[in-house]
């Protein structure tokens, strides 16, 4: 288990005002550009050319979220992902270089929010991460009439205003994207999503990979809650949260 010292140290910020990003790119002629860009739009951009320097900075400041390059000296960007969600659940955003769909797969499985393909303009990767920390800021609806941010089931506990998941009294470590996916499921155990509910909450995927990013996704999700085998999978359907409630609707 990771210590609570390196969980603290990689705390993202909760001001919204002043968004905090890294840039984690060997290119040093983009991130003077991006900075200025980003500045425009009311993000601060920081940048580091190698992977040790930017997880150095990931555990010595508190960033709203990250964006990798996937072609990094040291070690490839689907590396750094998978060190930096040892760690922590800080938005991920993969630059991937041609677009490649492979690339795009390979980072949603490790647990990037999102993926943007090179050559990019630099409005959309704002946007990108603009929609991502509004999903984060963003408390989904209460899950019954009497105004609580809990949602209580066998094994399962969402506090939805903490964006804190419990299993069996254990906390459970999401990204951003299955915390999403799992308070949709949650809002109404036992309905059926289809990917196009799903993508209409998880939006921001380019339209080729949509149904395969919902499927990467709920895959996660079904791996970290994996002892309480409760998402199902209605084929030609969609997915469900099977699993009884434990306090009155």
């Amino acid at each position: 288990m990771v210590s609570e010292v390196i969980r603290h140290m990689f705390a993202r910020r909760h001001n919204p005002a002043m968004p905090r990003i890294l840039l984690i790119d060997d290119d040093e002629h983009l991130a003077a550009p991006l900075t200025t860009y980003f500045a425009r739009f009311g993000c601060t951009l920081e940048s580091a050319v190698r992977p040790s320097e930017g997880l150095a900075m990931l555990r010595a400041g508190q960033y709203d979220a990250a964006i990798l390059d996937v072609m990094l000296p040291e070690m490839d960007g689907f590396a750094l992902c998978r060190e930096i969600r040892k760690e922590s659940d800080i938005p991920i955003v993969m630059l991937t270089a041609r677009g490649e769909v492979m690339d795009r797969v390979v980072g949603l499985e490790l647990g990037a929010d999102d993926y943007v393909p090179k050559p990019f303009e630099p409005r959309e990767l704002v946007a990108r991460v603009q929609t991502i920390l509004r999903r984060q800021r963003n408390t989904p609806p209460a899950a019954n009439g009497n105004g609580t941010q809990h949602r209580v089931f066998d094994g399962l506990s969402i506090a939805l205003d903490r964006r804190q998941v419990l299993r069996h009294g254990e906390r459970v470590e999401l990204t951003g994207t299955e915390f999403e996916l799992l308070a949709l499921l949650a809002a109404e155990p036992g309905k059926v999503f289809s990917r196009d509910d799903i993508l209409n909450r998880l939006r921001g995927h380019e339209a080729e990979l949509y149904p395969r990013a919902v499927d990467i996704v709920v895959s996660r999700l079904r791996k970290k809650l994996e002892s309480l085998d409760c998402i199902k999978t209605l084929r030609n359907a969609g997915y469900a949260l099977a699993v009884a409630r434990s306090e009155p609707a």
